[in-house]
């Protein structure tokens, strides 16, 4: 087992790689970028990025007479909107951005940095990245952790019991529900639930913005909980309506194809009862492809944030963070979410693999190649 362990290990220094130079250059051939947005702010073309580079730009932009000379190196940079701005403007700003470095350099940096954990600072907001993340993790833990446990805690009991009842009307009236639940848009059932439940046509009981009151850090330890349950009420159920849906029909099928093997008939021989055979022998076999899709899952939901409802309900997660990096062409914000996710994703892999040999001891990963 420690053999396969190292070995897994290993093989993620290669995987981090493709990935952050896959990305990296990828992103480079893309138009725009942190220069362009500081130029267009120059221009009074954008207002994406606030951080003033040194010296007076804007200033010099402003009060600047143009020769003939000048334009002509103007007219040839590679930066679109950068005509009107002298050289030494833009070569404040690319010093600045560190694009003023030939791009292998740039990409070399970044990772040696990334090695060690230091993401650098935001470009449009000039505040560590790690700081950022962690200003809006609080929210995106908030939709994951509870999706999480509603979706599993759900799923399976519920595709249990869908597989023991199949082809009834239990599993047919739920099988309805869980598809029409599917369907919907999370942001449609939020417009929903904030027109009955939160000051629209019908009720107004729960609040509309942020995660909790202004004055949560006043109240006492019950009230804040109470709060905090208030608050996240609606965008949990907005999210959880068909968030369980293909969970639950994995579990089903998974004991629908246990249950009719020979061993299930064998140990019915014996005289063991329904529940012992599923919860003795079916489950801890059934469970096998559930625990294969748990690190994707956990990835997805508890660190992906939802734009729209993040929105819709003035929650400030790595959901709208990451749609603010990439309208900004925040690159280094872009790249230290995608290098941690892509490292906790990967750790999680291993992790599943290892819970396989824990529910089912015949297998054996240190016999195995990776």
């Amino acid at each position: 087992m420690g053999a396969y362990i190292f070995r897994r290990l290993l093989l993620m220094i290669p995987t981090l790689f493709g990935i952050m130079t896959v990305s990296f250059f990828v992103t480079q051939l893309a138009p725009g970028g942190p220069v362009e947005n500081y130029i267009a702010r120059l221009s009074g073309q954008s207002l994406a990025v606030s951080s003033a580079i040194g010296g007076n730009a804007e200033g010099d932009f402003a009060g600047q007479n143009v020769v003939q000379g000048d334009r002509k190196s103007e007219l040839g940079s590679s930066y679109r909107g950068a005509q009107g701005l002298r050289p030494d403007i833009i070569a404040r700003i690319e010093k600045q951005y560190g694009f003023d470095k030939p791009i292998l350099e740039r990409f070399g940096l970044m990772l040696w940095n990334y090695i060690r954990f230091d993401f650098g600072n935001s470009y449009s907001r000039d505040v560590p990245v790690l700081q950022l993340i962690a200003e809006k993790l609080p929210v995106s833990i908030t939709l994951g952790l509870w999706m999480t446990l509603i979706g599993y805690g759900i799923s399976i009991p519920l595709g249990i019991a869908k597989a023991i009842r199949d082809g009834q009307k239990f599993d047919l009236w739920t099988s309805t529900v869980i598809i029409v639940g599917y369907s919907l848009p999370d942001f449609l059932i939020a417009v929903l639930l904030i027109v009955l439940f939160a000051g629209g046509n019908f009720l107004d009981i729960f609040p509309l913005r942020g995660l909790v009151s202004e004055n949560w850090a006043s109240l006492p330890w019950y009230q804040q909980i109470l709060d905090y349950l208030w608050h996240i009420a609606l965008p949990i159920a907005a999210m959880a309506a068909g968030a369980f849906a293909t969970l639950t029909m994995l579990v089903k099928n998974s004991f629908i194809d246990e249950i009719r093997k020979q061993y299930v008939m064998v140990a019915r021989a014996k005289g063991l009862t329904d529940r012992q055979v599923l919860y003795r022998h079916v489950f801890r076999n059934a469970m096998m492809l559930v625990i294969a899709g748990f690190p994707a899952a956990f990835v997805g939901i508890f660190f992906g944030g939802s734009l729209l409802i993040e929105t819709i309900f003035s929650l400030d997660g790595l959901g709208y963070l990451g749609y603010q990096s990439l309208v900004n062409r925040d690159y280094s914000v872009i790249f230290a979410t995608l290098y941690i996710f892509s490292l906790v994703g990967l750790v999680l892999a291993l992790i599943s693999d290892l819970m396989y040999m824990w529910i089912d001891p015949r297998i054996d990963f240190e016999n195995r190649e990776v």
